[in-house]
């Protein structure tokens, strides 16, 4: 079978560039504790480690006339085993002694350069493969900014009606994507990929398959931030609409016929065919648009595009169902919810907002949900991904290793105040660890007294559960719901049961790690309530309604007193003009009640009083 590993990058017009060269063949946080404990199961195919040849084997029995064990796939220690079989992905098996694996394929000193690479796959999303793949040159003739004739110009205005942007600038900033800041590194210690430059869009990536340089986007789309001025690895993009984009362009691009596509950029034969098969396979795309900016719909997009396909083991395309697809709740029932941040990973061994993915390496299951929401044979795709899995492993790594951004790098250590933060963290262990696991504090280590104001507020240690909990604690329901929707039709999948994967509906939520909590506003897996003070407040005495806009300016786009959003009259006026950054929490899906039981008494009284509040939010900013 071919493979597809040499990466070539650069910049073109500002965003980030990758082509695909084809080659012929083809407790307390102690480390790695899965590691330690001696797991080898195979993290890419979970139980059915016998699809593999990279499974654990017995050293004995390998010859030097052997082939190797591991073709396709990080062997940092070239013992010829893949470097993935030191996770296990198994349903309940323990993040043990709850240590986080920062380095889950336990790469030491090699772990750098292998987060730089993931890194770079989450900015090009490189599978050959996808279903919907852009025609890049016919596009950005459509769609140039320096456009000046008159035909030109007028298909811009009809795209611009239609779509929302007429230029490929307009088109990424629609769409949200975070800006490079310049920096050299995209978290402490791990450099950005040498292609990615200051001001370039992340998120949007190119690549040449044989037919010619394609566009598609990536994971970065909605897990890379720009954050007062900073560019956030792992972060939530609040202003993402990855999905309303494929929504709009399900609709728009088969309206547009090869022939004026030829008559208005010159495209060529090939680059007719890539648009005719991206056309083609949006036709097996479901999808809905988020109720508010910043949402993700990325289950009921795989749940609608199961719908036009065939109920069998390959979701087989299906001209029939993509025509009058069968009946699906999330046609209409709202199971919206925000992505997730990446650095919590670490903690846990069930994954999304509900934990309703038991098994599973949750970066693999990622691509096949993908690629369902974007029409893709998942026969082709499997195939692919057997042969690319070095890309499954980098990006998995560089998931796993991602940090969270510190308070203080954004408002300085002197910003916190250290005796309310002490004050804060006793209240966090008296009514919050339970939930949210235990987070040691510099200030509490043995040479306390020789270490700066920085080195204090800094958490040392994080101690979650070794099996990652799901609590129903009265927070909108209709998310962890909506999972029934679609779970049969996922575990059905031969590609899920080689992947290991296994959808089990929830009732109610994970209650998440709380590192880097103060960036991840607005809260609640809906981002219904828009600061901390509210959050640890009485649920009647939320805001039913507030805006949520671009995080820009650290004075006008946030309060840092609350942690969250401004609201009432410090609301920026120019977002009260947006619609869609409109947050009504009386609409369904968008509830901002629950989470409030371990907040009063009996009588429905706060616990806390004001000081005690900002004391514990205080803490907050620290973690």
């Amino acid at each position: 079978m071919s493979v597809c590993q040499a990466v070539r990058m650069g910049v073109v017009g500002g965003f980030v560039v990758a082509a695909i060269g084809c080659g012929a063949d083809e407790g307390p946080a102690t480390g790695d504790a899965r590691t330690d404990a001696g797991v080898s199961d195979d993290a890419g195919a979970g139980a059915d480690a016998a699809v593999h040849a990279d499974a654990a084997i017995d050293d004995a029995a390998v010859s030097d006339a052997a082939p190797p064990v591991c073709p396709v796939g990080l062997d940092e220690d070239g013992d010829g085993v893949c470097d993935r079989a030191r996770a296990d992905w198994a349903a309940g098996a323990p993040v043990v002694g709850g240590a986080p694996r920062t380095d889950i394929y336990a790469q030491g000193e090699a772990l750098p350069g292998v987060v730089t690479a993931g890194i770079g796959h989450s900015l090009t999303w490189p599978v050959e493969v996808s279903g919907v793949l852009l025609p890049w040159r016919p596009l950005a003739t459509m769609l140039d900014p320096n456009a000046t004739e008159p035909s030109a110009v007028q298909l811009q205005s009809v795209a611009r009606g239609a779509l929302g942007f007429g230029t490929t600038t307009e088109m990424f900033e629609w769409l949200g994507l975070a800006r490079h800041d310049g920096s050299a590194e995209a978290m402490p210690g791990v450099a950005w990929p040498d292609h990615v430059g200051e001001g370039d869009y992340l998120g949007a990536g190119l690549f040449s398959v044989p037919a010619g340089e394609v566009l598609t986007y990536s994971c970065a789309t909605c897990h890379t931030a720009e954050l007062f001025g900073q560019t956030v690895f792992g972060l939530t993009n609040r202003q993402a609409r990855a999905n309303e984009y494929f929504h709009s362009a399900a609709r728009f691009y088969p309206s547009l016929t090869a022939d004026a596509l030829r008559a208005a950029t010159g495209a060529n034969e090939d680059e007719l065919a890539l648009f005719l098969r991206a056309q083609d396979n949006l036709a097996a795309v479901g999808s809905v648009v988020p109720q508010v900016r910043g949402l993700d719909t990325s289950l009921a997009q795989v749940a609608l595009s199961l719908a036009r396909r065939e109920a069998d083991a390959w979701a087989t395309r299906n001209p029939a169902f993509e025509a009058r697809p069968r009946d699906n709740a999330l046609e209409d029932e709202v199971a919206d919810s925000k992505p997730a941040v990446w650095w919590t990973l670490k903690y846990k061994n069930r994954w999304l907002s509900d934990g309703s993915i038991v098994s599973g390496n949750p970066i693999f299951t990622n691509f096949l949900w993908n690629e369902i929401g974007r029409g893709t044979d998942l026969v082709e795709l499997q195939m692919w991904l057997e042969e690319n899995m070095d890309v499954v492993d980098e990006l998995t790594v560089a998931a796993f290793a991602t940090s969270a951004p510190r308070w203080e790098a954004f408002f300085g250590a002197d910003s916190i105040d250290l005796g309310a933060a002490q004050r804060g963290q006793a209240t966090f262990e008296r009514m919050c660890a339970s939930c949210h696991g235990t987070y040691r504090k510099g200030w509490e280590r043995e040479d306390a007294d020789l270490l700066d104001l920085s080195a204090l507020l800094a958490t040392t240690e994080v101690t979650y559960f070794e099996q990652t909990p799901v609590l129903d604690v009265g927070t909108d329901p209709q998310r962890a719901a909506g999972m029934a929707a679609f779970a049969d039709g996922l575990n059905r999948l031969e590609v899920s049961a080689w992947m290991g994967t296994v959808v089990e509906v929830q009732t109610g939520y994970v209650p998440p790690p709380l590192d880097g909590i103060w960036a991840r506003y607005p809260y609640l897996h809906n981002q219904s309530v828009p600061t901390l003070c509210d959050l640890l407040s009485p649920a009647a005495t939320r805001p039913d309604v507030f805006w949520m806009g671009p995080d820009e300016d650290p004075e006008t786009d946030y309060d840092r007193d609350c942690v969250g959003l401004p609201t009432g009259d410090a609301t920026p006026e120019a977002w009260r003009d947006d619609r869609e950054r409109r947050f009504d929490t009386t609409q369904p899906g968008l509830s901002n009640q629950g989470h409030e039981s371990m907040l009063l008494d009996a009588d429905g009284t706060p616990l806390l009083d004001a000081t005690e509040r900002d004391d514990l939010i205080m803490f907050l900013k620290t973690l």
